[in-house]
């Protein structure tokens, strides 16, 4: 029997503040005793020794972004559902935004794959880095320099991941990557504010992180700079002594672990970054989420680290923690950890980032908070679909001493339908306006960036702009890598311009720039924010209209001409009687009330607001429906169970959710089901459901669903006095497609003997026919013409066989690489044997995938491999698909092995001794999902991994170890 979570979902968040924070002292501490100096760019330009950037010959993976041990566990984690916050998101009013101040392609073409787009914006200069070069611009993004390789300041290394720092409080630049020889990451700091015409302090190999640092995070604080990194078993927080590198000196580091930290098997907390305004004074604060689909994790949340430096006496720092802050909850998991999540109009599925804080986590002091900004994509949409949105979080403390608690937390998703929203970054203007810029991409529209936000007063958790675009790109990414990050700064000469860097496709892999604000660019706008009432349910002839209005611009404004309407109908005009500076919103409920009583109806209202000097019509106006609900109406609007899977059996629960669309509260209400158009099985709610709510319900009855096939099921509700029955009944097609199909095989139809690839396998008939033979593997080389021998014991045998090559559990037509003619035609009981050819297509995947061979008496095998017959055979074996003249398996002779214990939990193997790279690892479900991958690193040449497989649902799944040139599979049963 399967683990029953159960959960309760609070509807406050708080803070579980620990009474006695653990500490830790540092891992390691140094001094770096060597600094370069580098001469100016300009100089270097007039002397011929500057190092313009090289694009590379052809496309390069320039950071492999691997993980460590998968800590993903199939089935686990709430919600099961959607996101609990984007219905409010969706539901919320959006201003119009303003079109991007300036937009300009930061690089052109780039073969670097992905780019690593990262930028920062100074007062004068706007710095742009990718893999492997930077460049840098003025305000109007007009270039200053060439295209620079990094070597022209990192004196020749250009591993990459650059990330472009400005510190404000210094005036100064600050350029950083990783380096892999030694492994660890370099850092440059201007001499000067002006990058251009001053040097360099440039500290390389010196922070030596053990392992390869992947992925690096910098943020800024008073006393250090602070980077994190993906390094594996060595993965910690470093921290490098800011006011001595500002001066070229030698400067002191220290690195510390991240007690009680859990991930998903990559490791990307971020610290938070001072922005802009008063440094801060006290620790310094690294944050990461937790999600409770992840092993370890028993509720979603953040955690947070303080660390306290000491560089008098390095040895006395300590990082205190963790802390942790309850979430709603969230699904950062997509594709069970794979790198290929969301789709495009054509290519391969690109990546989400998942299980990242994005760049950067921003930090800023206002009077009387410090506030921090982060956001991570989230899995949106509950069950098989996925939808990309962006969980983002802003975090506030009444000073450096008191603990952070979460302000306002949203879900943000495109308004768009079925479109993805991603890899974004967000700070904080001065006025307390939030801009969030973000990728997008769906099946129909390639790869294009956009930005929204929220103004300081509106709703919380709600981004209240609508989406904007910035750049849209002209054709689809031909990798899955894409970006790996963003980068959004704030302009420091207005404090409110927040200039963006992404990547995007224009034809070729480009980085783009946009700058854009959410601060009045007019002296006098004014509009409406929201409607605020009424709302859906039982309304009155007597109902107040009550809106939001905001002054968008610099001026003050005073009795303000404010509007309403409903449904085209006259205008009812009224004056705003107060006051509003600039940035502030204000309520205001209409003296004239609204007549929305025609029960059933759906109401348009609009909203107006017409300041006699306002400069911006584009935001003056604003428009919601409303819809006056029916007293008595409800209706079943899903069935959540059953679902359509192999392994349903003859006591199935029917779970359904119920809606409440009316007025009034529901209770003792009947609610019903047919099976294929039986007897309707009846049974009582007791309820209450409220108006405008939903419950789950799960019927006393169950459903027999044992025999392979479809079925039909249709529930719906009853309700007396129901005033509206389009909505009641809800129908669904359950399918049992366990593709072991039963056939007769008694009479001798099937296989005896079969003979192909090396692989000889004499068998008899088992009782369903169909046979599990995947132990036994057929060499084969693509391209070529193989001999298939088959010995049947019945005449008139039909055979046909399917190699799965994309390893999704499903066999199609572009899949058969066997059929033949009748063997033995018109014959009846005896032994029969034939050979003719089985080939493999040139270009398909190679390695391991399953094979399956069925036979037919008297008719052609069907092309659908699940379709049972009367008689007939189906075996399924393992093909491992070598390139053409290759004997050998690139993994070596041995098989997975996979090894059960308790609880569904397994340790998956393979040992090797003529490969010791790193390898993925996929487990995929019958229906073609993947639930969990990761890499595997090796010991020795020994692969393992552990899985727990104790929350996934019953049934066959396929481990599947991999890399692009190869593969091996094997099957196993979770009870």
């Amino acid at each position: 029997m399967k683990k029953i979570l159960l959960f309760v979902l609070s509807i406050g968040l708080f803070a579980l503040q620990a009474q006695d924070v653990p500490t830790a002292k540092p891992g390691v501490h140094g001094k770096i005793s060597s600094v370069k100096y580098v001469p100016s760019i300009a100089s270097q330009i007039a002397n011929g020794t500057f190092i313009p950037f090289e694009n590379l010959p052809q496309a390069k993976e320039v950071n492999l972004k691997m993980k460590g041990a998968n800590k993903v566990v199939p089935g686990k984690g709430f919600p099961k559902g959607d996101d609990p916050l984007v219905a409010a998101q969706r539901a919320q009013s959006r201003s119009q935004g303003r079109d991007p101040d300036l937009v300009f392609d930061a690089d052109q073409n780039s073969n670097v794959t992905p780019t690593d787009p990262t930028g920062a914006v100074g007062p004068n200069h706007y710095i742009a880095a990718w893999n492997v070069g930077f460049r840098i611009f003025d305000k109007e993004g007009n270039p200053l320099i060439p295209e620079a390789s990094l070597g022209t300041v990192l004196t020749g290394n250009t591993t990459g991941d650059p990330i472009i720092l400005y510190d404000h409080e210094a005036d100064r630049f600050v350029i950083t990557e990783f380096d892999g020889n030694p492994n660890g990451f370099e850092m440059a700091v201007c001499e000067g504010p002006d990058p251009v015409n001053d040097g360099w302090y440039v500290y390389l190999n010196q922070f030596t992180t053990g392992s390869f640092p992947d992925y690096t995070k910098f943020s800024i604080w008073h006393d250090a700079y602070y980077v994190t990194a993906n390094i594996g078993n060595n993965n910690r927080v470093f921290a490098v002594e800011r006011q001595e590198m500002l001066q070229g000196n030698d400067a002191q580091f220290v690195a510390f672990p991240l007690p009680g930290i859990q991930t998903s098997g990559f490791y990307s907390p971020h610290g938070f970054n001072w922005t802009r305004g008063d440094a801060p004074a006290g620790d310094h604060t690294i944050c990461y989420l937790q999600d409770d689909a992840w092993g370890g994790v028993t509720e979603d949340h953040l955690k947070l680290w303080n660390i306290r430096l000491d560089w008098g006496d390095v040895a006395n720092s300590v990082i205190m923690g963790p802390v942790e802050i309850t979430t709603t909850p969230f699904t950062s998991v997509f594709d069970g950890g794979s790198f290929s999540n969301l789709e495009q109009p054509s290519g391969p599925d690109v990546d989400a980032l998942q299980a990242t804080i994005m760049n950067q986590a921003q930090w800023r002091k206002f009077n009387g908070y410090n506030s921090a900004l982060l956001n991570f994509v989230v899995d949106t949409e509950g069950g098989a679909g996925e939808l990309a949105g962006i969980r983002w979080y802003e975090l506030r403390q009444d000073d450096e001493d008191s603990p952070w608690e979460i302000y306002q937390e949203g879900t943000y998703v495109s308004p768009v339908e079925g479109k993805h929203a991603c890899q974004a970054s967000m700070a904080m203007d001065d006025f307390g306006n939030i801009g969030m810029a973000y990728g997008s991409v769906s099946s129909t529209q390639s790869i294009h960036i956009n930005y929204t936000g929220r103004f300081n007063g509106d709703p919380l958790g709600m981004m209240t702009v609508d989406e904007t675009l910035i750049a849209q790109g002209s054709s689809n990414n031909p990798s899955l890598r894409w970006a790996d990050y963003s980068h959004l700064s704030l302009d420091p000469a207005d404090g409110q311009s927040f200039w963006h860097i992404h990547e995007y496709f224009d034809p070729g892999r480009d980085d783009v720039v946009g700058v854009f604000s959410l601060a009045p660019a007019l002296s006098n706008d004014m509009g409406p924010l929201s409607i605020d009432a009424p709302v859906d349910g039982s309304l009155s002839a007597t109902e107040d209209v009550v809106i939001t209005i905001r002054n968008y611009g610099v001026e003050t404004q005073s009795n303000v001409p404010v509007s309403y309407q409903i449904d085209n109908g006259p205008w009812v005009n009224e004056t705003y009687p107060g006051t509003l500076m600039s940035q502030e919103n204000d309520q205001y409920t209409f003296t004239v009330q609204g007549d929305f009583s025609t029960i059933g109806q759906v109401y348009t209202i609009n909203a107006a607001v017409a300041l006699g000097t306002d400069e911006n019509p584009l935001n003056d106006t604003i428009s919601i429906q409303v819809t006056h609900l029916l007293p008595d109406d409800i209706g079943v609007t899903s069935i959540n169970a059953p679902q359509s899977a192999d392994n349903l059996g003859a006591t199935e629960d029917v779970i359904i959710d119920i809606q409440n669309f009316g007025g009034l509260p529901q209770s003792n209400f009947d609610v019903s089901y047919t099976l294929d158009g039986g007897t309707p099985v009846t049974e009582t709610v007791a309820g209450p459901l409220n108006p405008n709510s939903q419950m789950m319900y799960t019927f006393g009855s169950t459903v027999d669903m044992s025999t392979l096939g479809e079925y039909e099921i249709k529930t719906y509700t009853s309700l007396g006095g129901d005033l509206d029955a389009n909505n009641d009944t809800t129908e669904a097609t359950i399918e049992k497609f366990l593709c072991a199909p039963e056939i007769d095989c008694s009479f001798g139809d099937g296989f005896q003997y079969v003979e192909v690839g090396g692989m000889t396998n004499s068998s008899g008939c088992e009782d369903s026919g169909y046979s599990d033979f995947t132990n036994l593997v057929a060499t084969l080389n693509e391209g070529t013409a193989h001999d298939l021998t088959v010995t049947t014991g019945w005449g008139s045998q039909y055979v046909k066989v399917w190699i799965d090559f994309n390893d999704d559990f499903t066999f199609t037509a572009d899949e058969i690489v066997a059929e033949s003619d009748p063997i033995a035609a018109g014959q009846g009981a005896g032994e029969y044997t034939e050979t003719f050819d089985l080939t493999v297509p040139l270009g398909v995947p190679l390695g391991d995938h399953l094979m399956r061979m069925k036979a037919n008496f008297n008719a052609e095998v069907p092309n659908d491999p699940c379709e049972a017959t009367q008689f007939g055979e189906t075996e399924d074996y393992t093909a491992t698909l070598l390139p053409v003249g290759l004997n050998d398996h690139p993994f070596g002779e041995n098989d997975i092995v996979v090894i059960e214990s308790d609880n569904d939990q397994f340790l998956i193997q393979l040992e090797s001794t003529v490969i010791n790279d790193p390898l993925l690892i996929s487990i995929i479900a019958l229906n073609g999902q993947t639930v969990a991958e990761n890499w595997i690193v090796p010991q020795n040449g020994l692969y393992q991994y552990d899985l727990d497989m104790s929350y996934a649902a019953s049934g066959v799944y396929m481990a599947r170890i991999w890399n692009k040139e190869s593969s091996k599979i094997a099957k196993f049963l979770v009870k």
